[in-house]
């Protein structure tokens, strides 16, 4: 009988109820239902603790699950050893072998496989070619920069054709130039492949930079699964919007909702139009989340419109190609604005007041205690 061949629409990676506890008692993943598609780039972005390298080393076979199912195509993969998942792993610390040159570390996971010489030699020149670093195929790792060596590593994963490749947080030792110019790298390499990729991080800058979609976790639980775009424009709840990108949340209570939208009454007495997020009751507590580039400072003389307030500024941080303005409106201690530099009609100064206005279409209502 002729194995079946996989749906192209069917998940390459599927989490199943899966669960992880290492004392019985604390569950460091609970219930994980998770499919990941063929060909994706899917970061799982969380504090420390979370639970997002739990489930990456759930996957790659260095943990096993309380319970649940994890499939790698239709194939259950619990109980299969970490060396006959076909899997590419790359870690922080490279796990380069000192001792081996360049293209012996690249021979070596093919050597395991018992490819004949001649495919060997063609794979490592093609990884190394990939990775840009063929004139480096005879030096040891100790004679690389941090960025060459990661390189290395990333080839090595890559170079026996895996079918899942597997990233534990590879960039977070370099420097941030050099961490950001691999992100694209990965980014642009994986593009050519078409590899699936899962990859782990904290840095919500390098999820938003590299990711097809994201995985955001916090105790344990995905808070939310979605584009890059979409989480930072619609977060699910507080703990969301909280972690990705900067975030200004003003607390105040839901007086009225009129399909999609509401109104708060913020803490202070002033009243705000917003979009509604996870939190619908009226007489409910809020988070109003809004980014600070969406709120924005009113000229003198612009008409009053809505979501306008008077605030007083506080401090007035100068970023290069735009200023962040923190303040305080009442009953709010803490908000801050960006403002592009070229926008900035005015010179400010501590203590004086302004006019902010808070567009109600970027503002959602979001459920407080979420935000715990």
């Amino acid at each position: 009988m002729r194995p079946q061949t996989p749906r192209p629409d069917a998940p390459h990676v599927s989490f199943r109820n899966v669960q992880k506890t290492y004392d019985g008692e604390k569950l460091i993943v609970r219930d994980l239902n998770l499919d990941i598609r063929r060909g994706e780039f899917l970061t799982l972005l969380g504090p420390s603790g979370s639970g997002k390298t739990t489930c990456l080393m759930m996957l790659a076979g260095f943990e096993t699950p309380t319970s649940g199912e994890i499939r790698l195509g239709e194939r259950v993969i619990n109980t299969v050893p970490p060396h006959k998942r076909n899997i590419g792993m790359v870690f922080q610390n490279y796990a380069l072998f000192p001792h081996m040159t360049v293209a012996e570390n690249l021979r070596f996971p093919l050597a395991v496989r018992k490819l004949p010489a001649a495919e060997i030699d063609a794979k490592v020149k093609k990884a190394l070619g990939m990775v840009r670093l063929e004139q480096f195929a005879s030096r040891y790792p100790q004679q690389l920069s941090g960025g060459q060596q990661q390189r290395i590593a990333l080839a090595r994963a890559l170079v026996f054709d895996p079918e899942l490749v597997l990233m534990d947080e590879p960039l977070g030792a370099l420097d941030k130039q050099l961490r950001e110019h691999m992100q694209l790298e990965i980014k642009h390499i994986h593009q050519n492949l078409g590899v699936t990729v899962v990859f782990v991080t904290h840095d919500q800058a390098e999820a938003l930079t590299m990711s097809d979609r994201i995985a955001v976790f916090d105790k344990g639980v995905i808070q939310q699964i979605d584009s890059a775009e979409a989480l930072y424009e619609r977060p699910a709840n507080a703990f969301v919007a909280s972690f990705i990108g900067e975030n200004n949340a003003l607390q105040g209570t839901i007086s009225a909702v009129q399909g999609e939208q509401c109104t708060v009454t913020l803490d202070g007495g002033a009243q705000v139009e917003a979009r509604v997020g996870n939190v619908r009751e009226t007489g409910a507590r809020t988070l109003v989340s809004v980014r600070p580039e969406r709120a924005y400072l009113v000229d003198d003389g612009v008409p009053a419109g809505p979501n306008q307030f008077s605030a007083q500024v506080k401090e007035i941080i100068y970023l290069g190609d735009h200023v962040r303005v923190c303040m305080a409106l009442p009953g709010q201690p803490d908000i801050a604005v960006k403002t592009p530099i070229s926008q900035l009609n005015r010179s400010l100064q501590a203590g004086e007041s302004v006019r902010v206005a808070l567009p109600p279409e970027h503002l959602r209502a979001l459920d407080v205690a979420e935000a715990a």
